[in-house]
């Protein structure tokens, strides 16, 4: 695998690229919320970064971007004037926002300006296809999610024969072969939970999504079901059919979402290799196995994900594990270096980092 990392602008960097040569856009753009009085977050890219984007994706290519809760409504739409058909909104849940409101006293002791801020909503979007999914998927290898490899959980589907090739109540065509096919994990939902950043294996902190989702929810179960004929009717419309068989689980509510952990603030020594005066951690780096678990999303294998806002390189770390090509681009000197030394320490041997950094004027 490769991660190359282009320094500069990203409108001119990613007008230097193939047009159709990647096959999934996966980025933390700014919010445009002067985040920290940064420079670089003073407002939302608008329509031209996107339609920069376009050009470069494959057709049924796919974007994944974050977006602010005070700003992602500009984000949305930018991203579809730009040519880019909305698929979906994710919604991310977080257990470690602090509340920035103004509280005032007085007669008004108990009012404030602000709600503790607990999620990001994430655009899900495709570049539109040529022709039909299938056809698209058949030429370009792009166009469709990787359900099979995003499931949640535990639970286990045994598909019993059916005579239309699929599972009418699961809407699942690959898996029900008439051959007692096994499915793990629940299809991928479009809300995806962190634990808090002070949460361990053995317990979770205060305030942490995973905890206060399970608390309310108590232990559950899903109840297991025997194969055979029911009449209902399906996803497809199907009324009735083959049901597969169904093998439950058991726990709190948060099992039905994909949960993922937060790795250390602070970068190791191997993490770093040989950089460790560098502060490695951006001011919003995200969870690198949220970043792999979208990535895994919409990348098909052997792809090449590009992240045109890519910070300290979390998206090349993750794309990376999963076994994807990344193009990282920005602008930022001290984040590319900061990309560099961790996309190099975290990177297995056979993997090259490539760095390309802008020109010096004569």
């Amino acid at each position: 695998m490769t991660v190359r990392i282009l320094q500069g602008d990203c409108l001119e960097r990613m007008a230097e690229l193939e047009a159709g040569s990647v096959d999934a856009v996966v980025t933390d753009p700014p919010y445009g919320l002067a985040f920290m009085g940064k420079e670089w977050d003073h407002g939302v890219p608008g329509v031209p970064f996107w339609q920069a984007a376009l050009r470069v994706a494959k057709p049924g290519a796919h974007l994944v971007a974050f977006g602010g809760t005070r700003t992602y409504h500009r984000l949305a739409c930018a991203i579809e004037d730009a040519g880019w058909e909305i698929r979906d909104s994710l919604v991310w849940c977080y257990g470690s926002g602090f509340p920035k409101s103004h509280n005032l006293d007085g007669d008004w002791e108990g009012f404030g300006t602000a709600l503790k801020p607990s999620q990001e909503p994430i655009v899900l979007a495709r570049k539109p296809l040529c022709g039909t999914v299938a056809a698209n998927v058949t030429e370009h290898g792009t166009g469709a999610l990787s359900i099979e490899a995003s499931r949640v959980g535990t639970e286990r589907r045994f598909n019993p024969p059916t005579t239309k090739g699929k599972t009418a109540a699961l809407g699942s065509f690959e898996n029900c072969d008439g051959h007692g096919t096994t499915v793990a994990g629940r299809w991928p939902p479009n809300l995806l939970l962190s634990h808090a950043p002070t949460c361990t294996e053995a317990e979770c902190a205060e305030g942490c999504p995973v905890r206060i989702m399970d608390e309310q929810s108590g232990e559950l179960s899903s109840g297991s079901r025997k194969a055979g004929n029911h009449k209902r009717v399906g996803y497809h419309g199907d009324k009735g059919g083959a049901m597969p068989e169904v093998v439950g689980d058991s726990g709190g509510a948060s099992r039905f979402f994909p949960r993922f952990r937060y790795e250390a603030k602070a970068s190791s020594e191997e993490r770093t290799r040989g950089a460790k005066h560098i502060e490695a951690r951006h001011p919003t780096q995200k969870p690198v196995e949220l970043m792999r678990w979208l990535v895994r999303l919409v990348t098909p294998p052997g792809g090449t994900v590009l992240d045109p806002f890519a910070g300290s390189g979390t998206t090349g770390i993750a794309a990376d594990r999963e076994g994807f090509n990344t193009i990282l681009i920005e602008r930022e000197a001290e984040y590319v270096e900061i990309a560099e030394a961790r996309c190099k320490g975290d990177s297995p041997l056979f993997a090259e980092v490539v760095v390309e950094r802008e020109s010096t004027p004569p």
